[in-house]
């Protein structure tokens, strides 16, 4: 029986990688630098590993922003755009310049399109392929690991994304080819990094296959028999791992199973059952993977069940046919539960529930001792304390609230019904909020620059009272909404300077949350959230965010939003409780919040937004999941925000994401205004509520906040022009893609009035040419 771990997480114990990053990109080191902490990095996360028993340690699962991207630059499929930053600058500065733009030296070049690593909250680049595209080895970082790898003495096993989920993440950028086309031009560059690979010694390859638990067209299915069979071909001695997580493998199993490998990863935390269909027709001649520890949450395995469960696969096929893995990358958990040492933060006996990807890494080792015949006495202590932590969290006192279980059990369908449909609130709205036509605004955050966290850090450790901080943040919002009347955008935003993330600073504040202090996990890039975690029945024990919304609206005769996250992302960007439905804890937290929206509405305030990213990205995998799911998802977003009147407007915000394929379920949710990320697609996101006719107010976003590159006026101009094409005027709202608080105040101040500037030329163009039509 073997050990081995799918992938690490890459941002170091202290957020090493972000700040060097950023530093890099504002000049402060040079790129000897950035190579430097990536390398240092790494080599801790392989002794980590090497040191507490891993069998094989993977290389290569190591990215500076993105591992699709990664991948993007190793084939070549670099976007033409980018050829003379290409010629003129060095590997790692094109590399940015695709994940963030150029601006600079004379050039102006977009970013390559950013979307939701399937269902999670990580971000990869979005490949961009044309007909016929060649490939070539362009970038050596996957050799350069493994040797680096070998030289400290590590067992690496490559990690790569397979050919097909690799094209199949892409993005056809013209129209009359399948990418899926592009295959056989790839597969040489595929086949010649392998021999690299083989020559300096590798012995086992993991490919990545994750769309192996989606629904898949015959065509693809036919190309992956066809691209591991040349595979195996060409490489009779070296051994392929094929790991697919986030689901089962359901009607692929046979395709999966047969694929000429040798190890095949299964994730038995997202789908346990396909277990004993997988043994009993897996060939001899192929080994299996059991992702049994959790490599998405937080909670500490439940060793005896997962014993029983790998007992089963030794019984049926033998324990020199079982590697132990998590279920997936652990990209996706926080670094070290040994870093959570103030208990005033994280509660020990919630922390005894806990585990991070270190733990998670002692949790699998120990999970093979556990099996052996003769386990050692450390195996079987640790199994003695799980056992404990296990019955404890099922029997503590701290998870259950029986009036927030009846609220629950006793709403009806009324309770997510506004008063009147939106034809009607639509008049009303318009006669109360009297909002120009192309009304701007922005999506809530404002910058948040370093004196604003260091004022935070001082309030938490004491170095500012209540009051002085009080006073700091009146300051700062105040001169927000000062100069958002300055250059006049129609709705303002208070800034959301009191608030750390758009999901913890609400989690902070309501009953059935705990936090860390270091739990963070990468979304993208640089950016890491720290998400909160779900181990009870959620409530509001008090008003959350009315103070600062009041407190702003009476400095303006102007609107302004009140701003909150909604229910289903709060769940899916929180580590949820595992012990009850999604959709009991996703009620929960929607009552909670319809009851903030209730007193933001007391207190005056008109227009209110209700963050809703995440709807997309919650979508089970499965498609025949999809409806269930959907549900009670629309279900959560109406109930926590139909307890208005009329003449108050609820705004939702989505962004990357795909909607065609959900675009009655978005009508459902019957926000008034609903805005989305559109700048990255040049609007092509709009043309599923074109095609559906969404009969709702649509905000399209006119710029890129994910890029520190200031788009001109007349780009913009020609973003709402291709809006006004496909959605009528009057639905059109003019905003920015997403929030602004990792922006600096230069390039927003330069970008915003820019916006606006378009919004007035689109207006007043329009108008002209509705009375020349008279």
């Amino acid at each position: 029986m073997q050990t081995h771990i799918l992938g690490y997480p890459r941002i170091g114990s202290n957020r090493e990688l972000k700040k060097a990053c950023e530093q890099y990109w504002t000049g402060k080191i040079e790129a000897n630098d950035l190579l430097e902490v990536g390398k240092t990095i790494t080599q801790n996360n392989w002794k980590l590993q090497q040191e507490a028993g891993i069998d094989l340690i993977p290389c290569n699962d190591f990215s500076f922003y993105d591992q699709v991207l990664d991948m993007t630059l190793t084939v070549g499929a670099i976007p033409e755009r980018y050829q003379e930053i290409a010629f003129k600058k060095s590997e790692l500065d094109l590399y940015f310049a695709m994940a963030r733009g150029f601006q600079k030296d004379g050039l102006d070049i977009t970013a390559m399109e950013m979307t939701k690593w399937f269902d999670t909250n990580y971000h990869y680049i979005v490949p961009e392929f044309q007909k016929n595209q060649e490939f070539k080895l362009f970038s050596n970082k996957i050799i350069k690991e493994f040797i680096s790898a070998k030289q400290a003495g590590i067992n690496a096993k490559p990690v790569i994304i397979g050919l097909l989920t690799y094209l199949l993440l892409g993005k056809e950028k013209e129209e009359g080819f399948d990418k899926l086309d592009l295959a056989q031009n790839l597969l040489p560059v595929y086949i010649q990094i392998l021999k690299e690979l083989e020559n300096h010694g590798a012995e086992y390859i993991q490919f990545d296959e994750p769309f192996l638990a989606l629904d898949l067209t015959e065509k693809a299915r036919e190309v992956y028999q066809f691209i591991y069979a040349e595979i195996r071909k060409q490489f009779p001695k070296l051994k392929f791992i094929v790991a697919t997580y986030f689901e089962g493998l359901k009607d692929n199993f046979s395709l999966a199973t047969y694929l000429p490998i040798d190890v095949l990863h299964i994730d038995l935390v997202r789908c346990p059952e396909q277990l004993d269909q997988v043994l009993n027709t897996i060939p001899e001649t192929l080994s299996l993977s059991l992702g049994i520890v959790d490599g998405r949450n937080i909670w500490k395995n439940d060793f005896q069940k997962s014993l029983n469960s790998i007992k089963t696969a030794v019984e049926k096929i033998g324990s020199e046919r079982i590697f132990i893995a998590p279920s997936c990358s652990l990209l996706h958990s926080p670094f070290d539960l040994d870093s959570e040492k103030n208990e005033d933060i994280l509660s020990p006996e919630i922390k005894q529930w806990l585990a991070f990807a270190k733990q998670k890494v002692t949790e699998i080792v120990n999970l093979k001792k556990l099996s052996s015949e003769n386990p050692d006495y450390t195996a079987l202590q640790a199994l003695a304390e799980n056992k404990k932590a296990i019955e404890n969290r099922k029997i503590s006192t701290l998870i259950h609230n029986q009036d927030v279980k009846n609220r629950v059990d006793v709403m009806t369908e009324d309770d997510a019904k506004r008063n009147s449909p939106f034809n009607i609130r639509k008049e009303i709205q318009h006669d109360v909020l009297k909002l120009p036509l192309f009304p701007t605004t922005t999506i809530g955050s404002f910058p948040q620059t370093k004196e604003v966290r260091n004022w935070r850090a001082k309030f938490k450790k004491g170095e500012l009272n209540a009051e002085q901080y009080d006073t700091l943040l009146k300051k700062e919002t105040e001169r927000t909404i000062r100069w958002q009347e300055e250059i006049q955008i129609d709705v303002l935003v208070h800034g959301e300077f009191e608030r750390n993330d758009m999901v913890e600073y609400f989690g902070e504040q309501l009953a059935g949350f705990a936090f860390t202090q270091n739990g963070w996990v990468q979304s993208y890039g640089s950016r890491c959230v720290k998400p909160p975690v779900i181990f009870g029945d959620v409530h509001r024990p008090n008003p959350m965010t009315v103070y600062w919304s009041e407190y702003a609206q009476s400095l303006t005769q102007k609107w302004v939003k009140g701003m909150l996250t909604g229910p289903v992302t709060i769940l899916q960007w929180s580590f949820v409780r595992d012990d009850q439905p999604r959709s009991t804890t996703c009620k929960q937290i929607a009552l909670a919040i319809r009851d903030e929206v209730n007193d933001l509405e007391k207190a005056g305030i008109r227009i209110i937004q209700i963050d809703e990213p995440a709807i997309r990205e919650g979508l089970p995998l499965r498609k025949s999941d999809w409806q269930n799911y959907l549900k009670w998802a629309v279900e959560a977003f109406r109930i926590s925000a139909s307890g208005v009147e009329d003449a108050t407007q609820i705004h939702t915000h989505m962004c990357y994401s795909e909607f065609n394929d959900i675009i009655q379920n978005i009508a459902d949710m019957d926000a008034d205004v609903i805005t989305i990320e559109c700048s990255r697609s040049q609007m092509e996101l709009l043309n599923a509520f074109a095609d559906f006719k969404y009969p709702n107010e649509i905000g399209p976003g006119v710029y890129d906040i994910h890029s520190p590159r200031v788009p001109s006026k007349e780009e913009m101009v020609e973003l709402l022009k291709k809006a006004q094409a496909v959605i009528p005027v009057q639905q059109l709202w003019v905003n920015p893609d997403c929030g602004l608080k990792t922006r600096h105040w230069d390039e927003t101040e330069k970008a915003l009035i820019a916006m606006v500037a378009a919004s007035r030329e689109a207006s007043e163009a329009f108008l002209k040419e509705e009375k020349l039509k008279y």
